[in-house]
């Protein structure tokens, strides 16, 4: 038998050939990629504050993944949830519309009335209304792939995600926070595990099957964690990385916590009055507090929440990781967001609850300083969030916008993004920020507006509403018809109230946010 042989020269040539045939094929996926509609991943947060994230602030917190991708895209300094808590922006960010519109605006299925309120709870629809058509409805019938993976807290039957266009659903649960908790057994149909499984780990796990589900069609992906929303329970490694953190750092020297109050009560209590009362006896200790006053958490060292955070943030790592690894990250579009603002005040929706000194970690999660009030409030603290875009190919790298955007602006922007038709009819509340991304001109003259008819669970203040427009933001409380008003740009912590300064301010705003309430059909709480 005759022996085949190289000779060198035969060798360079083949692997000249085999070079120019990879970089041929690969230039054609690129090519491919390029001139298909893009995939999507939504990757949304429960309860992470605005400066829980490396690359807003945080220097507890270890989130070097969201850091990556905000080097790789648009990080929005003035992105809102357009509810402090987490319905009603889940709502709004699937429909394109405000949660007064849907008359869905309260957490489902929302809190009871109290002997102290003064006014009564309007109704609240406990489910997304089947008539509307989300954002996954309408990529579902432009051929994308749809699933969610975690939380969807806006009904079942026929308001589930399946009912409302996503394909694959885990968990096949509808609560607020997951059943069992963040440590396996998690006692929710439609997600398996074995013992020592965590939660965010075990979402992340199936979301990835998702991705890897080659299909010709692109993929919309809404990785809703339940985390980092309570029960405050970290991964136990993790848990000791923060341990040995915290340990070595100084002591912050300040008090762990400020006393917030009603600014709506007949004589709200000021700033001074304030920090006196909580080194009283009548306001030690954790549970509902007299004058309706609440404590604010105001240092990031929780290390049960901390593993939390850093277990989120593996989970984006491992997205894009996958995503790499797959050769899909040039032709999809990352989108990482929180649905409200931190918990730095305790859940007070049992007004019995009390917690004691050991149990701290348990009830109070973090710290949104710099900016004022928390999860439960429309002051910042509950309402401006992180949020970050990677659009490969059309977005800008490494780029801040300062621009405000809310979450009724997600359901336009996608449309956008993925050169599909707009739906103005339904996203009537939005107004798409692919410009902002892109680079192009992007200014926000609508006004953006908030509608919270309720008592929270984390805040004793009355029920409110509030507009933001330009710099200004006031807010106008119902049981007094209180006002406040601040100057974002000069004033991002809220401490300056220049209602009694700007009285034409205040009146032009207070007829924007009265003329839009009558618009939409807000409901207003009932006097006693």
């Amino acid at each position: 038998m005759k022996t085949l042989s190289l000779t060198r020269l035969d060798f360079v040539l083949v692997c000249v050939l085999f070079l120019w045939t990879s970089h041929t094929t690969r230039a054609q996926e690129e090519a491919t990629n390029r001139d298909s509609p893009p995939n999507i991943v939504f990757f949304l947060v429960d309860d992470l504050g605005w400066s829980d994230i490396g690359c807003y602030g945080s220097e507890f917190y270890d989130t070097p993944n969201v850091d990556r991708l905000a080097e790789q895209g648009v990080r929005f300094t003035q992105a809102y949830a357009v509810c402090h808590v987490c319905s009603p922006t889940r709502a709004s960010l699937m429909t394109g519309k405000y949660p007064a519109r849907l008359q869905l605006t309260d957490w489902i299925p929302g809190r009871k009335d109290h002997e102290f309120q003064r006014l009564l709870e309007p109704d609240n629809l406990l489910k997304l209304p089947q008539e509307e058509q989300t954002v996954a409805e309408v990529l579902k019938a432009h051929g994308y792939r749809t699933g969610i993976f975690g939380k969807w807290h806006l009904g079942d039957g026929d308001s589930s995600p399946r009912a409302h266009g996503f394909d694959v659903r885990v968990t096949d649960w509808d609560g607020c926070c997951p059943r069992g908790g963040y440590h396996a057994p998690f006692k929710m149909d439609g997600i398996a595990y074995e013992g020592g499984d965590y939660l965010t780990d075990r979402l992340t796990d199936e979301a990835l099957k998702f991705i890897e589900r080659k299909t010709e069609q692109p993929f919309f992906l809404y990785l809703s964690h339940f985390a980092v929303h309570d029960p405050i329970q970290g991964r136990k490694d993790l848990v000791e990385k923060y341990r040995k953190k915290l340990a070595a750092m100084n002591p912050a020297g300040e008090s762990s916590f400020i006393l917030e109050g009603n600014p709506d009560d007949d004589n709200p209590l000021r700033a001074s009055q304030l920090d006196k009362l909580i080194q009283k006896p009548s306001h030690q200790g954790h549970k509902v507090l007299p004058q309706r006053t609440v404590k604010i958490k105001q240092h990031p060292d929780n290390i049960q929440f901390a593993a939390m955070v850093e277990a989120m943030d593996e989970s984006l790592g491992r997205v894009l990781e996958k995503l790499d690894g797959l050769g899909l990250s040039d032709n999809t579009i990352v989108v990482f967001y929180s649905d409200n603002g931190g918990m730095s005040a305790g859940n007070w929706g049992n007004p019995k609850r009390v917690v004691s000194e050991d149990a701290i970690d348990l009830a109070y999660a973090t710290s949104n300083l710099p900016l004022r009030g928390a999860k439960g409030w429309l002051y910042e603290g509950g309402v401006r969030v992180p949020l970050i875009v990677r659009w490969p190919g059309q977005g800008r790298r490494g780029a801040i916008c300062q621009e405000p955007v809310t979450s009724t602006d997600f359901f336009p922007t996608f449309l956008e993004m993925s050169g599909l038709p707009a739906q103005p009819e339904q996203h009537v509340d939005g107004l798409s920020f692919a410009a902002a991304v892109e680079g192009s001109d992007f200014k926000r003259d609508a006004a953006i507006y908030w509608h919270f008819p309720h008592y929270s669970n984390h805040g004793m203040q009355s029920p409110c509403g509030a507009i933001r427009q330009g710099d200004y933001k006031l807010i106008e409380y119902f049981e007094n018809n209180t006002v406040q008003l601040f100057n974002l740009k000069a004033d991002p912590g809220e401490q300056n109230d220049l209602a009694k300064q700007q009285e034409e301010k205040v009146a032009e705003l207070i007829a924007m946010l009265h003329i839009w309430r009558k618009e939409v059909g807000a409901s207003m709480p009932r006097p006693r």
